[in-house]
């Protein structure tokens, strides 16, 4: 699928001080990305808080993304867990109108086997009304999803079209993409390894630090696969350390310190999460401030 290549963004959901979700945020988030060349917009992932988030807030998550974005962008939609059946009501009750994919995490907390990660997919590919995006994200879901595996679900089921790849090791992503069926896509999920994935034969990334920085990140995504390495390691190294600071306190802290430097949204999020404290916030607005000037 060409619409899932290039720089994809991982929304925040944007909160007010009450706690409620913050509509206008959300579509002032929305707006800016579109206007900085990112290529599609995945709605309802993990960095949108989406565990914390009641299924009306969810909706009003969904409706509020649809209505900013206009038919502008590709949008996904994150539809993933640890129960299986339970996402297969959910799909069977989602109205997926607009939407070209889901994004499916494997599953966390339970551990399971390569077969049962297999078996996972397997129940959600035959129930899905749409192509489906893996996520392998071992450091937060306690397993690791392999390279076979991944390879297994792509050979076997058609709707299953890509992965999104946060292992982190580039000798696993390699071995990866030697290994999959031609048409399948690798998606980089860590924005840390976004450059080097593309340049071992990746398609994209779905990025976090790409909502604060839309334009630089785009634009490092489309040299690479433009094949102009160099230039786009010159924007790599200029926001490496950003890509850094971002997740040292937890996702989606760090970036929603970068949204609010862009006077684009307030940075609060749920319990368990916290803000990220003072000393973190100023490392970030400085790291901003080197690459991005806001007008007085």
């Amino acid at each position: 699928m060409k619409e899932l290549q290039g720089a994809g963004v991982a929304l925040i959901t944007p909160f007010k001080e009450d706690g409620t979700v913050d509509v206008v945020a959300l579509k002032q988030v929305v707006a800016y990305n579109i206007e900085r060349h990112i290529d599609y917009l995945v709605v309802l992932g993990t960095t949108a808080e989406s565990v914390t988030l009641t299924k009306a807030e969810k909706q009003l998550v969904m409706n509020t993304v649809e209505e900013a974005n206009a038919g502008r962008l590709p949008l996904v939609l994150g539809v993933g867990g640890n129960n299986t059946m339970g996402l297969i009501e959910e799909l069977k009750t989602l109205d997926l109108t607009g939407y070209i994919a889901i994004l499916s995490v494997s599953p966390y907390y339970n551990r399971p086997t390569q077969e049962g990660i297999y078996q996972h997919f397997k129940v959600i590919s035959n129930a899905s009304p749409l192509p489906i995006i893996l996520y392998n994200v071992p450091g937060r879901t306690g397993s690791n999803m392999l390279p076979d595996t991944v390879v297994r679900l792509a050979k076997n089921f058609d709707n299953i079209v890509a992965v999104k790849e946060a292992c982190g090791n580039m000798i696993q992503i390699q071995e990866l993409i030697a290994k999959r069926p031609k048409g399948f896509l690798v998606l980089s999920g860590d924005d840390i390894t976004a450059l080097p994935t593309i340049v071992a034969g990746g398609e994209g990334v779905i990025s976090v630090i790409g909502q604060g920085l839309p334009l630089e990140f785009s634009s490092m995504v489309h040299e690479a696969m433009n094949g102009h390495v160099e230039e786009a390691y010159v924007l790599h190294y200029k926001m490496q350390e950003g890509m850094q600071l971002i997740f040292e306190e937890g996702n989606p802290a760090g970036v929603k310190v970068m949204i609010e430097y862009l006077g684009l949204a307030k940075p609060y999020v749920r319990l368990p999460l916290i803000r990220a404290t003072d000393a973190l916030k100023h490392r970030i607005v400085s790291f901003m401030e080197s690459i991005v000037r806001i007008p007085a």
